[in-house]
């Protein structure tokens, strides 16, 4: 049974700092590409970045790319998120999941562990 235990996040201005970290057990961390994601209130669920699992590619989607980089060590089964320059509209809750190897590519993939953890809310204020 995979675990995914985010943390990092809290309360912060806009134009503020947070770094997020996803911790993975139960499965062998190293063989996927993961991704974090995140959901805001009244929304689906959307895709924010992903990373190989070698940490050698990274993708972003268009509203974080230049502020959000995505990040692993192998060693410590941990995958993290550096947010800057956050806005408003990046409160959310966020997730992190192991991800198809398209993800990394376009962002077009998909996540694969079907259980997910409990997320970390990020709330930024104006």
């Amino acid at each position: 049974q995979v675990q995914l235990v985010e943390s990092g996040g809290g309360l912060v201005q806009a134009g503020g700092s947070l770094r997020l970290s996803c911790a993975v057990s139960g499965r062998t961390f190293g063989s996927y590409a993961m991704g974090w994601f995140r959901q805001a209130p009244g929304k689906e669920r959307e895709f924010v970045a992903a990373i190989s699992w070698s940490g050698t590619r990274t993708y972003s989607a268009d509203s974080v790319k230049g502020r959000f980089t995505i990040s692993r060590d192998n060693a410590k089964n941990t995958v993290y998120l550096q947010m800057n320059s956050l806005k408003p509209e990046d409160t959310a809750v966020y997730y992190c999941n192991a991800v198809s190897d398209a993800m990394v590519v376009d962002g077009m993939g998909l996540p694969l562990f079907d259980s997910w953890g409990q997320g970390t809310q990020v709330t930024v204020s104006s």
